[in-house]
């Protein structure tokens, strides 16, 4: 982890700032899998600099497995994103989840290296889900996204946890 960066459970106290920032980052509402998610309602990780958020992830907590629902950072390379990754594997770990899942999307290539690299798998592909999302859920979703690829499908990765790694 960066020196001085800090991660830990985010306090209600702080929670208008991470909404702030989640809404900056267009995810406060994630359509994801047929349904709108409100990541405000969800429990968050904060990554702070200098008493200055560096990153947030939100998580939908299952019994054996736990969402990875946002994961942003407020300078990508940083290294908020991948101490935040680091704290919910441990957090999993600790909660016997077996694995954390996250839903992107076809054209989200910097993520896809980014997870793949932290040891995520490609797990699903939803053909279409993003078109049907934009109809149904989230008609705000763009028509084309990073690198100029157009917005189709979602992509499902996944982490498998070990349960005896409590290391982050």
């Amino acid at each position: 982890m960066p020196d001085g960066l800090l991660v830990r459970a985010a306090t209600p106290r702080e929670r208008p700032a991470i909404d702030a920032f989640l809404h900056a980052h267009n995810a406060d509402l994630v359509a994801r899998r047929g349904e709108l998610v409100d990541a405000r309602t969800q429990p968050a990780l904060i990554a702070l600099d200098a008493g200055r958020i560096a990153g947030v992830v939100t998580y939908v907590a299952g019994d054996r497995a736990c969402e990875a629902l946002t994961v942003h950072a407020a300078d990508p390379g940083n290294g908020a994103g991948t101490a935040l990754v680091d704290a919910l594997r441990s957090l999993a770990a600790a909660s016997g989840w077996r694995r954390i899942w996250l839903v992107t999307t076809n054209d989200n290539v910097d993520a896809l290296r980014f997870y793949q690299r932290r040891g995520f798998r490609l797990a699903a592909l939803h053909r279409g889900a993003v078109d049907a999302s934009r109809t149904r859920l989230k008609p705000g979703i763009p028509e084309l996204g990073a690198h100029g690829i157009p917005i189709h499908d979602e992509l499902e990765l996944e982490l498998l946890i070990d349960q005896h790694d409590d290391a982050p």
